[in-house]
C-alpha cells in the first residue's frame, strides 16, 4: 500500500507563478531552452519507474554552467522546487518531476573534457554515458569500473547520484569508490569543489556525503572519475543448480574460500528463460537456478581461481560448471545478465524491479521467504542478483490494467524490502530510494536519524527546494506508515523471524 504524496506534508512550497517564473527564465536566460507546452513535457513525467508519473511544470535544458546557475538561482528567489534529471534511466522514482517545480534536464551536458591515462582519471561531465567513459578510455588500456546493467544508456551524474553499481561492483566497488571530485552548484548557484584529484583531500569527507545523495544537496556539473588498467584475461564460469537455496550457499562458499571475482550473479528458472529466449546465451533452461562467476587478472592467478571455483562449486552441489570456451560466450554469458530486466519484460505487461541487499549468509532464507510471499501475493517473481554482495533485484510480474494488481506489486514489494531489514540488509543497493521507497525508510531507521539526515539536507538546501518529498520520509510520514502496519495488525518494526 503506498501512501501518497502529500505536498503540504513534504514541505513543498505549492505557491508557484508559473508565468511569473517563465517569463523571467525567458528575459534572463534568453538563449535557455524551456518546455512549457503540455505536449513538450508530457515525455517528461517519470523515470524509469513508470508506475509514478507527474507532468511537471516547466522544462529546462541547459548546455552551459551559467544557465544552471541563473536558473537555480531564479527558482530559489521564486522559491521554486528544482528536479535535476539525468538520462532518466533510474528505477527509484529519483527523477519524478513535481507538477509544482522545474525540471532541470542535464543531459546536454555530455562532453568528456580530459583523459589522464597517467593519473588514469577522466574529467567528465554529467550526462555523459556511463558506458562512453570506458569506450574513450579503451586506447589506452583502461576503462570504469562500475557497470550498470543500463550502462549502455545511463549517465554518469545519475550514476553518482543514486550511488550505482553493476555485475562488477563486488570487486571494483561501487560508484562512491571509483569518483575523485565532483563539480556542484548549491541551490542558490553557488560553485563547490568535493573532493580533490588526489586520493584523498583535507576536512569532512563531503564527497562520500554527496554520492547517492539523490539530487538533494546540489547540481552535479562536472565528475572526474578512476580509470582501471583492463584485466590481462578474464574468464567466466556458468555453475547451474537444482535449487536456488544450493545457489545461494555456494555464494558464501566461494567468498569464505577467499575468492573474491570480479562478478558473481545469480538469476532464477523465471530468469533464465527469460534472458535465454530473449538473447540466446546459452543457458541452461531446466535448472532452478544459476551462478555467473566472474575471475579476472594476470593468466596464472585466473587459471588457478577457477579451478578453486570450479571444486567449490562441485561441492556445493552444482549440477553443471561450464567455462566459456572464448571471449565470444563470455560475452554472451553476460550479455544474457545484463539482459535480464528487458528480457523479464517480455513474459508481462508489466513489472516491478525491486532493490534491496542482504548479508550474503542470509540469501538462501530470503530466497524462501519471497517464494512464499509471492504465493501469498498470487504474483509471480523472476529473481536476478549481485549475489556476491547482496544486492537483489526481485522483479514482480504484474498486469497494470488488471484492477489492484499494481496495488499487490507494490505491497509485494513493500513487503521484501522489509524483509532486507530485518535480515541485517538494507533497502537499497544501487537503484536510491526516490519515491519508491521512502515508506520503507521508516523500517530502516528511527526518528532520531531521520532528524538527523534532514538537519543535513538543510545544511545544503534550508529551504528544501531541490528534489523534495524524497529519499528522506518526514516523522509525520513515518507515524502513517506505522499506524497503517498496525491497523493492518501487524507491527512496523517486527522482530525477526529467521527464514
Amino acid at each position: 500500500m503506498n501512501i501518497l504524496y502529500d505536498e503540504a506534508v513534504d514541505g513543498v512550497l505549492p505557491d508557484v507563478d508559473k508565468n511569473a517564473l517563465l517569463l523571467a527564465l525567458q528575459t534572463q536566460v534568453p538563449d535557455l531552452k524551456i518546455l512549457h507546452e503540455p505536449e513538450e513535457l508530457k515525455p517528461y513525467e517519470c523515470d524509469g519507474l513508470s508506475a509514478y508519473r507527474t507532468t511537471p511544470m516547466l522544462v529546462v535544458l541547459p548546455h552551459h554552467l551559467e544557465q544552471v546557475q541563473t536558473v537555480l538561482r531564479l527558482c530559489h528567489a521564486h522559491k521554486v522546487p528544482v528536479v535535476a534529471r539525468g538520462a532518466g534511466t533510474g528505477l527509484s522514482g529519483g527523477a519524478l518531476p513535481l507538477e509544482k517545480g522545474l525540471l532541470l534536464v542535464m543531459a546536454r551536458f555530455n562532453n568528456i573534457l580530459h583523459i589522464d591515462p597517467a593519473a588514469r582519471t577522466a574529467r567528465v561531465q554529467p550526462g555523459v554515458r556511463n558506458l562512453a567513459i570506458s569506450q574513450a578510455a579503451a586506447p589506452y588500456g583502461l576503462y570504469y569500473a562500475p557497470d550498470p546493467s543500463s550502462q549502455i544508456a545511463c549517465s554518469i551524474g545519475g550514476n553518482v547520484a543514486e550511488n550505482a553499481g553493476g555485475v562488477h561492483c563486488l570487486k571494483y566497488g561501487l560508484t562512491v569508490h571509483n569518483v575523485l571530485q565532483v563539480e556542484i552548484l548549491t541551490v542558490d548557484g553557488e560553485h563547490l569543489t568535493l573532493g580533490s584529484q588526489a586520493l584523498d583531500s583535507p576536512g569532512l569527507d563531503l564527497l562520500a556525503l554527496f554520492t547517492g545523495s539523490e539530487g538533494m544537496l546540489g547540481v552535479i556539473t562536472e565528475v572526474t572519475v578512476k580509470l582501471l588498467p583492463k584485466p590481462q584475461t578474464a574468464k567466466v564460469l556458468l555453475a547451474a543448480f537444482d535449487s536456488v537455496e544450493k545457489a545461494g550457499r555456494a555464494v558464501g562458499d566461494i567468498i569464505a574460500a577467499g575468492i573474491i571475482p570480479g562478478g558473481l550473479e545469480m538469476m532464477d528458472n523465471l530468469a533464465i528463460r527469460a534472458a535465454e529466449d530473449f538473447i540466446h546465451a546459452g543457458y541452461p533452461v531446466d535448472a532452478e537456478a544459476i551462478l555467473l562467476c566472474e575471475l579476472d587478472g594476470v593468466e596464472a592467478d585466473v587459471h588457478d581461481d577457477c579451478e578453486r571455483v570450479r571444486q567449490v562449486l562441485e561441492l556445493a552441489g552444482a549440477t553443471e560448471v561450464r567455462q566459456a570456451q572464448d571471449e565470444a560466450e563470455r560475452v554472451r554469458f553476460w550479455a544474457g545478465r545484463k539482459n535480464a530486466f528487458p528480457a523479464v519484460g517480455r513474459l508481462s505487461p508489466d513489472y516491478y524491479c525491486m532493490d534491496g541487499t542482504i548479508p550474503r549468509r542470509e540469501l538462501p532464507g530470503v530466497l524462501q521467504a519471497i517464494t512464499a510471499l509471492s504465493a501469498e501475493y498470487d504474483l509471480r517473481v523472476a529473481n536476478v542478483f549481485h549475489a556476491g554482495d547482496g544486492n537483489m533485484h526481485p522483479l514482480i510480474l504484474f498486469d497494470a490494467n488488471q484492477p489492484g494488481e499494481l496495488d499487490r506489486a507494490e505491497a509485494l514489494g513493500g513487503k521484501i524490502l522489509e524483509l532486507c531489514v530485518k535480515v541485517g540488509g538494507s533497502i537499497t543497493g544501487e537503484h536510491g530510494v526516490g519515491r519508491e521507497k521512502i515508506n520503507q525508510m521508516c523500517a530502516q531507521f528511527n526518528s532520531d536519524e531521520l532528524t538527523l539526515f534532514h538537519a543535513v539536507k538543510a545544511a545544503f538546501d534550508p529551504g528544501g527546494l531541490l528534489n523534495p518529498g524524497k529519499n528522506i520520509p518526514t516523522l509525520h510520514r513515518c507515524a502513517e506508515f506505522g499506524a497503517m502496519h498496525v491497523h493492518m495488525g501487524q507491527l512496523p518494526f517486527p522482530e525477526l523471524e529467521r527464514f
